[in-house]
């Protein structure tokens, strides 16, 4: 089981216990505001299968984000291949957090833990983040984490931009 510690979280495999609190998030229009049409529970379920399929295949995929102190649970943050319909090829790092969770660092504590992984565990050469333009705050962490835009794209009529990192 591969987990990845920070001074404040812990980005672990999914429980039974994650699905209320997914399932809540991803019914939550601000959180879903870049993401598309939000999830029913059983869309939420589905996807905590796939996440853990990942990770279980992988190596690594989106792991559950937990703070350590509580045990809270506050959402997402992982690896996984670009969308194949993409122009662009590679694997990204993402994550999604529960409003609750927004404005504490964490999406930039998580990302970190997760590109240290990929560049000295796995020996990625590159890693991408693809968000919506108007998301100005995943666009703010990615900067924070080092990395530089430079390609966008259309994606169902909304234009992304594409953020890359090298070790």
């Amino acid at each position: 089981m591969i987990e990845i510690k920070t001074g404040r979280l812990l980005l672990r495999s999914w429980r039974d216990a994650d699905l209320d609190p997914w399932a809540e998030m991803n019914a939550d229009p601000e959180v879903r505001a870049h993401l598309g049409p939000l999830l029913s529970r059983e869309q939420a379920a589905a996807s905590i299968r796939y996440f853990q399929e990942g990770i279980d295949r992988d190596g690594f995929g989106f792991w559950a984000v937990e703070v350590l102190e509580t045990g809270e649970f506050v959402g997402m943050c992982g690896l996984d291949a670009v969308d194949e319909e993409a122009p662009v090829d590679g694997v990204e790092i993402g994550w999604r957090l529960a409003r609750s969770a927004w404005g504490h660092g964490y999406a930039t504590e998580a990302a970190r833990a997760v590109l240290d992984y990929g560049f000295d565990r796995l020996g990625l050469a590159e890693i991408l983040s693809i968000t919506a333009v108007g998301n100005v705050r995943s666009q703010a962490v990615m900067r924070r984490l080092g990395m530089s835009a430079y390609t966008e794209f259309d994606d169902d009529g909304v234009r992304q931009v594409v953020f890359r990192k090298s070790p």
